[in-house]
């Protein structure tokens, strides 16, 4: 009685039994595993980012008067944005110098945060020794991050303006006579607030590359007899040039499409390709919008795209 009562249970496997064998477990090919594992992330990423995009590429080619959207197919999204460029060149028409601008600000910005995250992140990998010091301080760079970047950037307003802080003390001491008048409202003030705002996107990367450099390179290279600059363009730099790529990619793609620091750090006076795109919704247009966003999304891509030649971020990633 027993003996059947197990056969039931497990008819693969009978005590005392020559024939007694193990059910094999069933086993899933490793692609089919690889697929379900990247599934929720792909369904997250098409819904959220694919999705979306194809939606506006499909609107920026539809038709439009002033109050209300014509699903049929016209270009006039994108011949109301260059409107006049031609017959102005040489000369750049409006919407070429606000891309221009747009660029200059990224450009601007990108080098400045280059800069100052490359030498944070060589800090904190090469010569802080303890990695719970090295962990705290870059910790401390999130700090920004615990309050809103509308308030992080408005708090530069009393700071800058002309009865600021900073030129309240400049004329205090004796170093200047009037209030400086490009200190708010300039390319000085939106640059400076972006870079604010941005630096530790450049930090984390950098910093993140630097920390996985063998330092037995670095130490055979002074072995050799290399310099500290010889050490750092040959060794160093090329070993952290995927964070720089990573860190690079980061503040490109937010700065190209920011309007809000620009608009109000400059006053509502600096045009930018993202303030076009607001200009634009705000009113009704919105196909017109959806082909600033394609050019601006080309732009940024096309920028990506050269700097990814640069290092296999797919790679690192």
């Amino acid at each position: 009685m027993s003996e059947e009562v197990l056969q039931q249970a497990s008819p693969g496997l009978i005590p005392g039994s020559g024939t007694a064998r193990a059910a094999k477990p069933t086993r899933l090919s490793p692609s089919f595993v690889s697929w379900l594992q990247a599934g929720p992330m792909m369904l997250v990423f098409l819904a959220f980012f694919l999705i979306p995009l194809v939606f506006v590429v499909i609107v920026s080619f539809w038709d439009y008067n002033e109050y209300q959207l014509l699903p049929a197919f016209s270009g006039r999204g994108y011949t109301d944005t260059f409107e006049g460029c031609i017959a102005q060149l040489p000369d750049l028409c409006t919407i070429g110098r606000t891309y221009v601008m747009t660029l200059k600000l990224c450009f601007l910005v990108w080098a400045i945060t280059l800069f100052i995250g490359f030498w944070v992140a060589y800090f904190l990998a090469f010569h802080v020794k303890s990695k719970t010091w090295q962990m705290g301080l870059s910790l401390l760079c999130t700090i920004p991050f615990w309050t809103s970047n509308v308030i992080r950037m408005i708090a530069w307003i009393p700071l800058l303006g002309r009865n600021g802080l900073v030129n309240s003390g400049l004329v205090k001491t004796g170093l200047i006579n009037h209030p400086l008048e490009w200190l708010l409202f300039s390319e000085f003030s939106v640059v400076l607030a972006l870079v604010h705002l941005f630096t530790f996107f450049m930090v984390v990367p950098i910093f993140n590359s630097m920390i996985r450099i063998d330092k037995s390179l670095i130490e055979a290279a002074y072995d050799a007899g290399a310099t500290g600059f010889q050490t750092l363009v040959n060794v160093i730099i090329p070993l952290a040039k995927p964070g720089i790529v990573i860190g690079s990619i980061f503040v490109i793609t937010i700065v190209m499409g920011d309007f809000i620091t620009i608009g109000v750090m400059g006053g509502q006076q600096i045009a930018a390709a993202g303030k076009i795109i607001e200009t634009r919704v705000n009113a009704l247009q919105f196909p017109a919008a959806a082909a600033n966003a394609v050019i601006l999304l080309a732009i940024t891509f096309l920028i990506i795209t050269m700097m990814s030649r640069i290092v296999d971020i797919k790679k690192e990633l």
